[in-house]
This record gives structure tokens, sequence and C-alpha cells, in this order.
């Protein structure tokens, strides 16, 4: 990924090494918990935090990095939403931590994976992750699977501002399984959104490099819920899916990257076409 011309935003807080805590040892459970993440709302506080710290300090490169991520996905949507008639784009901060941290959302272990808070509108991020999701999972290290996965947070706060987090608040009230098909929703957006990002963050900066589309595909598909089930128990239960499947998550992202269309009438889609028995939404 090459980000030469990309701008550095100033909405991003580098707190690793502050000791805020331990981090939540991997196994089992655990890996799964390290890539679902969190979707809007949830408490954090519940979470166990056994296990190794990681102290290693922090390094300038890697907040460089997300800097200038950030800023471009800054630039995308305010283009995005002029060019839509969603208002003015009220940008998210973004803090990068190590072992634990503190959000308006709860306390979160760095276990739970990157998350957006809707309460504070901030990505939260520890960068040990990205190892993780190679070495547990098979995803990629390369620097524009890092992007994709910021830029799939950074569509969560879009979701956020647009009121589709509401979509979701209202179907988990009507149940478990309607709470679960509405997350699922939520998060093919999210990876639409990042695909938006990067077909109109090429345009700006031309920033995909051979091979980099690729490298997040690979992490889009080691991130399924499918997938993600049957490494953790061998079995798939579509009733029990909160981000899509591998299949779906790639498609999307590769949707997005295809149209750049973050119209009204194209989010609306995700909410209104109907649900398969094996998770999948219909394609549209």
């Amino acid at each position: 990924m090459r980000l030469d011309d990309a701008p550095e935003s100033g909405n991003l807080e580098d707190r690793r090494g502050s000791g805020a805590g331990t981090k939540m040892a991997l196994g089992g459970g655990g890996i799964v918990l390290a890539i679902l993440g969190l979707v809007f709302g949830v408490d954090l506080g519940g979470f166990n935090r056994a296990g190794p710290q990681n102290n290693d300090p922090p390094d300038e490169k890697t907040k460089v990095f997300a800097a200038k991520v950030l800023g471009t996905t800054e630039e995308v949507w305010k283009a995005e939403f002029k060019k839509n008639g969603y208002g003015l784009y009220e940008e998210p901060k973004m803090v990068l931590f190590s072992n634990e941290v503190n959000t308006r959302c709860g306390t979160a272990p760095s276990a739970v994976g990157p998350f957006y808070c809707p309460g504070d509108r901030t990505v939260y991020l520890d960068p040990t992750f990205f190892a993780e999701l190679e070495e547990k999972l098979g995803g990629s290290k390369a620097e524009f699977s890092q992007g994709y996965v910021i830029a799939h947070e950074v569509g969560h706060h879009v979701q956020n501002l647009l009121g589709y987090n509401d979509k979701v608040n209202r179907a988990r009230s009507q149940g478990k399984e309607a709470g679960n098909q509405a997350s699922v929703r939520l998060e093919l957006m999210a990876d639409y959104l990042a695909g938006v990002w990067a077909h109109h963050g090429q345009k700006q900066f031309n920033f995909i490099q051979p091979g980099d589309v690729e490298s997040a595909i690979k992490s889009a598909q080691s991130i399924g819920d499918d997938r993600l089930q049957k490494r953790s128990g061998g079995f798939v239960h579509p009733e029990q899916f909160t981000h899509g499947t591998s299949r779906q998550r790639v498609y999307f992202f590769q949707k997005g990257l295809k149209s750049g269309d973050a119209s009204k009438a194209t989010l609306d889609k995700f909410f209104s076409v109907p649900m398969g028995r094996n998770g999948e939404i219909e394609d549209f």
C-alpha cells in the first residue's frame, strides 16, 4: 500500500504503552472474540482479562500508517457525504492501545479485536491484532489488509452517522435471531463501505499496489462466521451468525470497490433484501 501522498489525520491518539491493563490470552473461544469485535452498544465490562501483558514499546511507523489510513477515510467520506446529500461528515477519532482500553461502551481487552464505539464515536485498535489475524486465522499482514480493517471500522462510524445502528437496536428488541440477522446486515455493509473507501481512495491517492486487493480478500475470508465456527467447533450454525459468511464478506467488499456507490438507495438495500436460511442476504 502506497501512502506517500496520503494526508495524516490529526484525530489519532496513541495510548500504547500506557499500562492500562493485561491482554487476554487467545485460544478456543478467545480467537472468535478477537475477530468478531463489538457491535453497537455492547457493554465490554464482562470480558476475562487473564493472560500475558503486551509491553512492546510503541513504534512510530504504526502510528503514522494508521494516521494516514484514517486521513484517507476522512477525505473520502467528506466528499461522499457532500455528494450524496448527507450533510457534513463528522470525523471519528481513533485510539491505538495496548492490552486494555476504557471507552464509553465499557472496558475492552485487546482480545476483542478492533472495534468502533458509537458512544464516543471512536475506533479502537491494538495493532498486535494484525499478527493474531495472520498467525491464528490465516489472514494477511499486508498493509492494505490492515487498511481494510481500519476502513471497515470507520464504516461503522458512517453507519452510525446515517442512522443504521438504530435499525440494529430496534431489531435486537425483537429477539436474538432478529438482532443477529440485523448485525450481519450491518457488518456486510461495513465491508461494502470499506470497498467504497478503496474505490475513491485509489482515485484520490493512488494507494493500491499489486497484490493489495488480494491481501484484503484473504483477511475478509478468514473472518467470516462460517469459517470461525468451523475452527472453533467444527459445525456451522447460520442462526448464530453476527458478521456474515466469508463468501459474502469478500463479495460485498469487492462490490463496494467496484461501484464506489454510497447512495442511500444502495445502502438501504442491506436492510431490505431477504435473508436466507444459510445466513446470507440476497444479492442486489
